[in-house]
């Protein structure tokens, strides 16, 4: 436990491959932490996280996305707030919705909520029914899948395409926009290959699409889309619908596909919950939450403090880099009962910060929690005895995967499934 807690978490890879020991053994200090380098400071406890989530008068989201390898070296002479603007062109995430402040933030949000409304929502479910479907069809007869690039990927690919209104004749070629796990946001070591990012791809054809749609509307999202304007009325540049159609794209991918690994390790080893979900579907959804809060995506994010503050007793000094983890706050026994333990019964499951909090919370999550419904009664319909493949990870109780060496993300490298069709 010592030795993990005195690891870079930033290059370690044994860190990423145990986060949750990790995360233990940094709750033994205090809900916060200081890590002692990169000037860095870890938060464990639910209530305290919280607290940072939704002050965002004291903490900056510049960092959100890359954590300490930010392009800023703070200099306490100068107004942090500059200094903080004038990182934003040094790394393409810094420009992200994920990464703006406050007035700048609330206004890119308003025109994604307008792209995901309850209407369009409902809509999408219906074509995640027959997706899901057509998905499985293309491995039923062989008895097992890669649940990452068989199933999760473009079901989360074609999902969100669907919701932005991609026409169904462009869907197979979005299944090629695939980002490599050197890519990902949190990648050991703070590096960022942008450049074969297939999202610069996806920004080209959704700008194709938007100023179409602009000089030529039709009845189609992709329409609604470009007409849609900020709360005062005005009209977005296109580049900035751009970003954000991108931005929903990418952003839910990883995060999607990883539940949905999660979702099915749980069904393969939890004795009888397969029958039960089956016998009482009204449950899926409190499963998804259980998995969201227990091994959700999002294992770490991160704040910069840009104002002094004390939080707990803990006083936050200009410059600090926050690490938020996630997965420790959702697993705090002074909030959640016998936490470790999955309980789909669990009274306040929902409670978890999977999706964060404040104005930062994470707009897609209506459609996350839809896509992991609608996965999960599909499967359950489709196949008996799911089971993750004891030749390839191992037997029930010695299981063996490949956590993503990231220390931003939670998921697996691949995972494998057997099952007998329905």
């Amino acid at each position: 436990m010592t030795d993990l807690t005195s690891a870079d978490v930033f290059t370690d890879n044994a860190v990423a491959q145990k986060p949750f020991d990790y995360f233990e053994a940094l709750r033994a200090k205090g809900p916060i932490v200081p890590l002692g380098f990169r000037n860095v400071v870890a938060v464990t406890g639910y209530d305290e996280g919280v607290a940072i989530y939704k002050d965002d008068i004291h903490f900056s989201a510049i960092n959100t996305v890359t954590g300490p390898y930010l392009p800023l070296e703070y200099d306490s002479s100068r107004d942090i707030d500059e200094q903080i603007e004038e990182t934003r062109a040094g790394n393409p995430y810094l420009g992200t919705i994920m990464t703006e402040d406050e007035a700048k933030h609330a206004k890119s949000k308003s025109i994604l909520n307008g792209m995901i409304t309850p209407a369009r929502l409902k809509a999408n479910e219906a074509f995640m029914y027959r997706l899901a479907d057509r998905i499985i069809d293309e491995f039923i007869d062989k008895g097992t899948f890669n649940v990452l690039t068989d199933f999760g990927s473009p079901f989360a690919q074609l999902t969100v395409a669907d919701l932005l209104g991609v026409p169904e004749e462009d869907h197979e070629a979005i299944r090629g926009l695939v980002a490599p796990p050197n890519q990902l946001p949190g990648n050991l070591g703070g590096h960022f290959d942008m450049s074969t990012n297939p999202l610069a791809r996806m920004g080209m054809q959704f700008y194709g699409y938007i100023a179409d749609r602009r000089a030529n509307p039709r009845n189609d999202v992709l329409t609604l889309m470009a007409q849609q304007t900020f709360e005062d009325g005005t009209l977005p540049e296109i580049v900035d619908i751009v970003g954000l159609a991108t931005f929903l794209f990418g952003a839910g991918q990883d995060t999607t596909v990883q539940l949905f690994a999660a979702m099915l390790r749980r069904l393969s080893d939890e004795e009888g919950l397969a029958d039960r979900l089956r016998a009482e579907p009204n449950k899926i959804g409190d499963f998804v939450d259980e998995n969201l809060r227990l091994e959700g995506t999002s294992k770490s994010t991160f704040r910069y403090v840009r104002k002094p503050v004390n939080i707990a007793g803990f006083d936050f000094e200009p410059g600090q880099h926050v690490m938020i983890h996630t997965l420790a706050m959702n697993r705090d026994p002074r909030r959640f009962e016998n936490p470790a333990a999955f309980d789909i019964d669990r009274k306040n499951g929902r409670t978890h910060v999977a999706f964060g909090r404040g104005l930062h919370a994470c707009a897609g999550a209506p459609l996350a929690r839809a896509e992991g419904r609608v996965a999960i009664e599909r499967l359950l319909a489709r196949m008996e005895n799911i089971r993750i493949s004891d030749e390839r990870h191992g037997p029930k109780g010695a299981r063996r995967f490949e956590h993503l060496p990231n220390y931003s993300l939670y998921g697996v490298t691949e995972q494998w499934m057997d099952f007998d069709p329905a």
